[in-house]
């Protein structure tokens, strides 16, 4: 399936069809020059999507975070990334220490079958939360699975895990997993049977 062609699928829902008991707010990183690579990465596409079962899990995650911190929302920094912009990435970060924090193409990433999200958490007042290291930051700091050392060496504060722990909570509740070194990647059901049984996006 072409990138171009999904507003045709019944499978696939528009970040902005997005409701549900609260708001979830939306800026792809992607698409405009804020992101680990300086430039637009998406162009023209429109990869503002998910699949339904992974959008209706965002919905049910950002309810369950406007019951436990009401005025709080999601803000997702990026969706579905098709197949071809995958590749065009990979030539970038291949054999460089940014490459851990890619999917290899041929593998497939998440992204490319709309069943993985990037998100954060917005404040009351609308800020993004202080998670410690910065979306794309591919750096030790941005590892889940680092915590305690982190913790230790003060690399990061008590307030940073808990907010890491608050985002994943959040989106465990609405199906998802998170991975060892990013705080704001989550995948929505099996990776193996995503990669198995779903079309990937290019």
């Amino acid at each position: 399936m072409r990138v171009e062609d999904i507003s045709a699928s019944a499978s696939f829902r528009h970040l902005h069809t997005l409701a549900g008991e609260a708001p979830i707010a939306v800026d792809l990183r992607y698409v405009g020059n804020n992101n680990f690579a300086g430039r637009s990465l998406y162009g023209r596409l429109d990869c503002a999507w998910l699949r339904k079962e992974a959008a209706d899990g965002l919905e049910a995650a950002a309810a369950w975070l406007q019951q436990q911190r009401p005025g709080w929302r999601l803000l997702v920094l990026d969706a579905l990334r098709p197949q071809r912009v995958q590749e065009a990435i990979w030539v970038d970060v291949a054999g460089t220490p940014s490459q851990e924090y890619f999917a290899n193409p041929e593998r497939g990433s998440i992204h490319s079958y709309g069943m993985a999200v990037d998100v954060t958490l917005l404040l009351p007042d609308g800020r993004e939360a202080d998670m410690g290291s910065g979306f794309d930051e591919m750096s030790e700091r941005s590892h889940p699975s680092l915590h305690e050392k982190h913790l230790a060496s003060g690399v990061l504060q008590p307030a940073h895990v808990t907010l890491r722990n608050c985002l994943l909570q959040a989106m465990q509740h609405g199906g998802f997993s998170g991975i060892p070194n990013e705080w704001w990647h989550f995948d929505h059901g099996d990776r193996s049977r995503v990669r198995r049984e779903l079309p990937r996006v290019y």
